[in-house]
């Protein structure tokens, strides 16, 4: 093993479980939390940030550390069964992960556009039975669209060349299975049309959603500036610019990290050329650094498992 494939490796390792230990603190702190509270039931945006550490856990520990694996070295091979499973399990993953990330951003833009409303026991119950009809949709709707996986993926020997790459699920012949389609018109059609559902469409979503709630926070501010005590303008100024500070980091994390794998597998489909390693060395870093830290991203952002999570540390 070279020194600079080495220090790759080093470096994704730290990444891949620095994300797993970040997941697990949170799902962790969140029930810790609620075993403390007198309802015992998780808040619905706690609820939304355990189902995101999950599935971005279940992805980190199934994809992401064979990744570091086989970096490693090691040569770890499946049989084609069970090449079909984990690779319905990757897609799957990564496309829930997308889509509760942005269930988490419409719910914090319609929680700002309604926060001037009272909420009773019966609403906040209400509230949490449709956002687990939601959830249960997200994977469900993601696990019957990962289902292509089971016929058009197989297992391979050797050193094999990936015809076609998609990026809901590895970016290279991973535990010896790779996506393999009756023709390349076929999988041309499968990869633009996952690109497109679980890639590009919650990414829209998620910038229009977070620009409404940017949009929301200012009116609110300028509100509050006009109608409030200097005590309640300092307290609600506070909360709001840390929302939306929140907001901002966890959309940028999310962009950015698509971007460059975006780039990467479009430019190993089509091109080819001599960037295409380098690009998906990127990628693999980008995907992880996703995965594993926008749970912690947003649990940062949230006060009171920030302050547990702090507490936990120094404690």
């Amino acid at each position: 093993m070279s020194k600079v494939f080495t220090v790759e490796a080093i470096l994704f390792g730290l990444l891949v479980f620095s994300g797993i230990l970040g997941n697990i603190l949170v799902i962790y702190v969140v029930f810790q939390s609620v075993t403390k509270t007198p309802p015992r039931r998780l808040p619905p945006s706690d609820l939304i940030l355990v189902h995101l550490s999950l599935a971005n856990l279940l992805s980190s520990l199934f994809r992401t550390v064979p990744i570091f694996v086989s970096d490693l070295g090691l040569d770890l091979s499946l049989s084609s069964g069970w090449c079909r499973v984990f690779m319905l399990l990757w897609v799957w993953w990564r496309a829930v992960g997308c889509w509760v990330t942005l269930t988490l951003s419409v719910f914090q833009c319609t929680t700002l556009r309604r926060q001037n409303v009272a909420f009773g026991p019966i609403t906040v119950q209400r509230e949490r039975r449709r956002l687990w009809v939601v959830l249960g949709v997200v994977w469900g709707a993601n696990l019957a669209f990962s289902v292509p996986a089971l016929v058009y993926s197989t297992h391979v020997k050797g050193n094999a060349t990936v015809e076609l790459m998609v990026i809901s699920s590895t970016t290279r012949p991973l535990l010896g299975c790779v996506w393999e389609f009756p023709s390349e018109e076929q999988g041309l059609v499968f990869t633009s049309t996952s690109l497109a559902v679980n890639e590009v469409l919650p990414l829209v979503l998620m910038v229009c959603t977070n620009v409404a709630t940017l949009h929301a926070l200012a009116k609110h501010i300028r509100a509050v500036a006009s109608g409030g005590t200097h005590t309640e303008l300092d307290k609600h100024l506070s909360s709001e610019r840390k929302a939306a500070r929140v907001i901002i980091s966890l959309v940028l994390l999310f962009v950015v990290c698509w971007v460059l794998q975006v780039a990467a597998v479009t430019y190993y489909n089509h091109n080819r050329g001599h960037h295409v390693e380098g690009l998906l060395t990127v990628s693999h870093f980008s995907s992880s650094l996703f995965v594993g830290f926008s749970p912690l991203v947003v649990a940062l952002g949230h006060g009171k498992l920030r302050r547990k999570i702090i507490s936990m540390m120094l404690g």
